[in-house]
């Protein structure tokens, strides 16, 4: 009896001891007194005692290998060190862990080769410059490759690039000259753009000067025009109002119908006002002249008679 519960402890104790749980991410690798069995996944399983073992845990998710630099020749014969990072993640457990013996190392040494062949094909100037199409081309080969192996290759990125110290002064010398050609390139870009503006402002400060010149002379013609308008207005209108009156004054002289004797001392006050001024030959019409020798006649008939009447009040 006590062998029974004895056996049956035991038996218990091998089916917890073989319980198995296989984490988030991972995948184990089982084998079966030495062949492989089953890929097991995320979950509880239970191995037969004695039987099963774990032949590999395979993580499943994405890794990375940052590679340290390595040096390869271009073809114009540089050595140039490279340094790259490579990303991938498992996709077959079996075939990563019967595929090859060390993945890592494969990896690395592919990595390797494959660099060195494309670089070979490429001078230092096309490396320099073409880091995509490095990326690509060892993305592609490796993804390629490592295919059997159970491994996918995600992306394999250049990190950096050193060419030997010499060149690296060379082409610092050169970024340097090229960097000052267009820093005066921009610097007579923009002095010539200012110089423009500078041409522009004053092509335009002369326009609206000659603008404003014409305006100012248009406006000081218009004003002279309105003046001179006003003033033969101002004129025309005086003449029409002198004629306006001269044409009364001989209406009312007309309804007047003034005699000879009225007409005869008017002209002697006109002859007045025409002697009063600064004319050195006078014509005097020959009525007015008959009216002046009838004043001196009438001048005469009154001194007679102031003398007659003198001598008889002496007698």
């Amino acid at each position: 009896m006590v062998g029974f519960i004895a056996v049956i402890i035991l038996g218990i104790g091998l089916i917890v001891l073989n319980i198995t749980i296989v984490p988030q991410a991972e995948a184990y690798v089982i084998e079966r007194l030495g062949a492989y069995l089953d890929t097991w996944n995320v979950g509880v399983h239970i191995k037969i005692p004695l039987m099963d073992r774990v032949a590999g845990r395979v993580p499943l998710k994405e890794q990375v290998i940052d590679f340290p630099p390595y040096p390869v020749i271009t073809k114009d014969n540089v050595t140039i060190q490279i340094d790259t990072v490579l990303y991938y993640h498992i996709t077959d457990p079996k075939d990563y862990t019967y595929g090859v013996a060390d993945p890592f190392l494969a990896i690395e040494n592919l990595t390797i080769t494959t660099l060195r062949n494309i670089i070979g094909d490429l001078e230092l100037d096309e490396t320099l410059t073409s880091r995509d199409v490095i990326n690509i081309k060892m993305t592609t080969v490796l993804d390629s490759a490592t295919e059997l192996w159970g491994i996918k290759i995600k992306r394999l990125e250049v990190k950096n690039i050193m060419p030997p110290a010499e060149i690296q002064d060379a082409m610092e010398k050169q970024m340097k000259a090229e960097r000052e050609r267009r820093e005066s390139i921009i610097r007579a870009e923009g002095e010539k753009r200012a110089a423009i503006l500078v041409a522009e402002g004053r092509k335009e400060s002369a326009i609206l000067n000659a603008e404003a010149e014409k305006r100012s002379a248009i406006l000081h013609a218009e004003a002279k025009k309105e003046s001179t308008i006003r003033e033969a207005e101002g004129e025309s209108e005086s003449i029409l109002k002198i004629q306006q009156a001269t044409a009364d004054g001989l209406k009312m002289i007309k309804e007047a119908a003034p005699d000879n004797s009225v007409i005869s001392i008017k002209s002697l006050e006109a002859l007045a006002k025409v002697a009063d001024g600064k004319a050195t030959k006078i014509i005097i019409p020959s009525e007015i002249q008959n009216l002046a020798g009838l004043a001196i006649s009438l001048s005469e008939i009154v001194n007679k008679d102031e003398d007659g009447a003198k001598r008889r009040k002496l007698t």
